[in-house]
């Protein structure tokens, strides 16, 4: 029941990401994204927001400064986060090294029973440094160098109601458009392709689909019909640079005679569609390319990391969080964020 359910959620999230001492890598990034498929980018090469799907022309005609107005507002945050970073680096006594500062905000909304939630998360490091609690409304700080940042926040009341006005009501409503001005690319349902892959006869046996959409998916290994929970190793839905996606679960056959490999096929099911897509385990593609399939397969889980770490990067997947809008301004020494960023 819980796998349909997610079919009804749709989301909307923004990743902001200022880094220091990082060579190739902008100093500021902002990627938004609905339903995990990116839709703008900004970052400090380009200096303008930049629609990353064709159903953006349609929100630009009906609101031609929408552009300008998310450049303007990347422009002065990616300002404020350079001075932002240099603080946070000053309250964990760092000075050199590389390092990186992350906002990610944002909401779901559930178009069967109109339930909405929010999320507002900053990460610094790849760890979470504070982040907001909707139901209490109040901060929570993980680190002591966020306490400070935390009691000035809880005691700003009026920000704190802007906060929750803009990820209960303002995000909701702009994700409800962009559902709507994407609505034939969104709620597309593509089938993937599946294989099985073994790089070598003694590693796992890899099934990996991929070009599928959308993300909510499953994957698991069978045997005899009943699913196994022991030696599998089920990997994270990926993005694909298409904006379809990939997964794969790795199946150890290391103590399994050949003989009973015919008892296993591995199980792959996208929400919204009736029919699983099950494949036997036999003929595997190898990366000796004896099997006349497909030769180094290794490859595509080489691709795959480099696009992962591009869009992990690029889009700030680091430390998760949802949505927002505009409002308040930073207080640099105590790292203070202004909700004028938030995006619409």
């Amino acid at each position: 029941i819980f796998f349909f359910l997610i079919l009804l959620t749709h989301s909307l999230k923004y990743f902001y990401t200022a880094s220091s001492g990082v060579p190739n890598f902008p100093e500021f990034v902002s990627v938004g994204l609905v339903d995990g498929v990116e839709f703008v980018h900004y970052d400090t090469n380009t200096k303008r927001e930049e629609p990353k799907q064709d159903w953006m022309s349609r929100v630009t005609e009906d609101d031609p400064q929408y552009l300008q107005r998310n450049t303007e507002v990347s422009l002065g945050t990616q300002q404020a986060y350079k001075v932002r970073i240099e603080n946070i680096k000053q309250r964990f006594n760092q000075t050199g090294g590389a390092h990186v500062y992350q906002w990610m905000y944002g909401c779901e909304w559930d178009d069967e029973t109109g339930e909405v939630s929010g999320y507002d998360q900053f990460g610094y490091d790849g760890e979470a440094f504070i982040s907001f609690d909707l139901k209490t409304e109040s901060w929570i700080a993980p680190k002591q160098q966020a306490v400070i940042t935390k009691h000035r926040w809880d005691n700003n009341k009026a920000k704190i109601a802007q906060k929750k006005h803009y990820l209960t009501q303002e995000c909701p409503e702009w994700l409800k458009k962009y559902v709507n001005y994407g609505r034939s690319s969104l709620l597309r349902t593509d089938l993937p392709s599946v294989s099985l892959l073994q790089k070598s006869p003694s590693s796992p046996v890899s099934c990996h689909a991929t070009g599928f959409y959308p993300d909510r998916a499953m994957m698991f290994w069978r045997k005899d019909g009943e699913e196994l929970h022991e030696d599998v190793d089920l990997g994270e839905i990926l993005p694909n640079h298409d904006g379809s996606f990939q997964m794969s679960a790795d199946l150890d056959l290391s103590s399994v005679p050949a003989e009973d490999w015919r008892r296993y096929d591995c199980v792959f099911q996208l929400s919204g569609v009736k029919d699983d897509i099950i494949t036997k385990l036999a003929k595997i593609r190898t990366n000796r390319g004896k099997t006349g399939i497909r030769k180094n397969p290794v490859y595509i889980y080489i691709i795959a990391a480099v696009v992962v770490l591009a869009l992990v990067l690029l889009a700030v997947i680091g430390v998760l969080v949802y949505r927002k809008k505009k409002g308040e301004r930073l207080k640099q020494k105590d790292c203070l964020i202004s909700f004028s960023v938030f995006r619409f």
